[in-house]
């Protein structure tokens, strides 16, 4: 399997989600949100085409990261690719961070015919959710360019049934905190 990044592995993240992470950043996005900080990897026949293998073969020479993150373009419009490389790093025992300018409730809408998307929501730790609005960009939310975004709890939310947020991730013990993620 492949799929179409923007560039190789990018390690030692600070910003793309808690802890130290690898982003992989893919390639393709439609949802063209105007201040968007990445527009070079809209284009979905841009960047790089890299073998899955390839890919798995650089998370095994990771060190010292807590986790990856996917980012763009946008990541769920390339599920398959995405979620092989999620359940290889889960393995691993790295956490998995998703960016999507997707809302959570259209992936599960997009996931009633293309079950991929709930799969591989099953595998993510925190999703990152909704577009980039310039409107509602703040420097005060962590993780998160503009204030509609939030940082969503898939697994847990897939048990209650209603969008759970992360209030605050522990990298460590995965688990959520009381206090709040902004900063």
């Amino acid at each position: 399997m492949k799929i179409r990044l923007a560039s190789p592995l990018e390690p030692d993240s600070i910003v793309d989600g808690a802890g130290i992470r690898t982003v992989i950043w893919t390639q393709g996005c439609s949802h063209n949100c105007k201040g968007c900080h990445n527009p070079e990897t809209h284009d979905f026949n841009g960047g790089y085409e890299f073998d899955l293998d390839d890919i798995k073969k650089k998370i095994d020479e990771l060190i010292g990261q807590d986790g990856i993150t996917f980012s763009g373009g946008d990541p769920m419009f390339q599920p398959e690719a995405c979620n092989e490389i999620a359940k290889y790093a889960i393995s691993k025992g790295l956490n998995v961070w998703c960016y999507t300018g997707f809302t959570y409730e259209k992936l599960l809408e997009l996931s009633l015919k293309k079950p991929i998307y709930k799969e591989f929501l099953s595998n993510i730790d925190v999703l990152v959710d909704g577009p980039f609005v310039i409107s509602q960009r703040s420097l005060d939310c962590i993780f998160r360019g503009s204030i509609n975004q939030r940082l969503i709890d898939p697994k847990k939310s897939f048990i209650t049934g209603n969008v759970e947020l992360v209030t605050k991730y522990d990298k460590k013990n995965k688990n959520e905190k009381k206090e709040c993620i902004f900063i």
